[in-house]
């Protein structure tokens, strides 16, 4: 409960309101204020005890178990409602089935038998299509039969008076049995006739065609012919280039051979040259000359070391002083 004055000291401890003297007037002081505490409504009326709370829970009670009894009571005959409900539509429910079964097996027997007639029905129309094409057919016959009997007779009537003809003829020939003979041997000549024809066209025509196949034979040789002009032209002219090319290569040739010829003639020169100046050196030191043309190699080092010793001797000669020239003249006399 809020207090008007709230308590401001504290002890050694820490425990607030340990004042025993003040807490009295203190909490009568808060108990008439209004400012901190609320009083509920019927403040001061006794509330309900212990038992008014058991007869009033004990009534509660006594309510729930009847309207339990009665929903217990009320289930137990809603359940042999549905119980009887349940059976019943069961049973209708195998009626349904059966009928069901019964009028299934009807439409199907129905279906069936629509199949059936729709079948019989097509086959009937194609068969009266059919009969209807035989009947046209068979009208058409009778009309170019009827416009046959009525040329025919025209025919006969028309011709009437050359069968006495005929008949006198086949009386006054040897060749003719009956006027039916002759007739056959007049047809014989027309047939015999038409297939001259026939074949006359038939051999005009394998003409034509050997014609066209000899055309085709001649333009397709005049071709080739053409081709092996064109192909013999390329062959001319690649000849032509060719034996042009070969004379390039003809003076060109003969000019190399002249420069190896040349240069053959220089080197057996030199081999002549190198070879009698190392004779010239041998009979000049007084030693026969022992190695062939063929060791040229060791005729260049030989002419190689002589010249070797020329150059030191005049190197000699030109570092000697001024006052023995005379002396060196005599000696390059000796030397050569």
């Amino acid at each position: 409960m809020p207090r008007q004055k709230p308590t401001t000291t504290i002890d050694v401890v820490g425990n607030l309101d340990l004042r025993p003297e003040q807490a009295v007037g203190d909490y009568r002081a808060s108990r008439q204020q209004d400012k901190y505490f609320v009083k509920p409504p019927n403040w001061d009326s006794a509330g309900d005890s212990v038992e008014l709370l058991y007869i009033q829970n004990l009534r509660e009670n006594d309510a729930m178990r009847e309207l339990q009894q009665e929903m217990l009571q009320n289930a137990k005959r809603q359940s042999q409602v549905s119980n009887q409900r349940i059976r019943k539509m069961y049973k209708m429910q195998e009626r349904l089935r059966k009928r069901f079964i019964e009028v299934n097996s009807f439409f199907k027997d129905c279906a069936d038998k629509k199949r059936a007639a729709d079948k019989v029905i097509q086959q009937e129309r194609a068969l009266h299509v059919e009969l209807n094409k035989g009947i046209d057919s068979f009208k058409s016959s009778i009309a170019v039969l009827k416009a046959f009997r009525t040329d025919l007779q025209a025919t006969v009537s028309e011709f009437q008076p050359y069968e006495c003809v005929l008949e006198d003829i086949v009386k006054v020939s040897d060749i003719f049995v009956s006027p039916k003979d002759c007739i056959d041997r007049c047809d014989a000549l027309m047939l015999a006739q038409v297939e001259i024809s026939q074949v006359q066209s038939q051999k005009v025509e394998e003409i034509e065609q050997m014609r066209q196949r000899m055309v085709q034979v001649t333009s397709k040789a005049a071709l080739t012919v053409l081709g092996l002009k064109n192909d013999l032209g390329r062959l001319e002219r690649s000849y032509n280039q060719a034996r042009q090319m070969c004379l390039q290569w003809e003076t060109i040739l003969s000019s190399c051979k002249d420069v190896i010829a040349n240069n053959n003639l220089d080197k057996e020169r030199s081999i002549d040259c190198l070879v009698t100046l190392y004779k010239m050196l041998c009979k000049r030191r007084d030693i026969k000359p022992s190695l062939r043309t063929y060791e040229m190699p060791l005729i260049l080092d030989f002419i190689k070391r002589e010249l070797s010793l020329w150059n030191d001797v005049i190197r000699e000669i030109e570092a000697a002083p001024e006052t023995n020239k005379g002396d060196g003249v005599v000696l390059e006399g000796a030397l050569c």
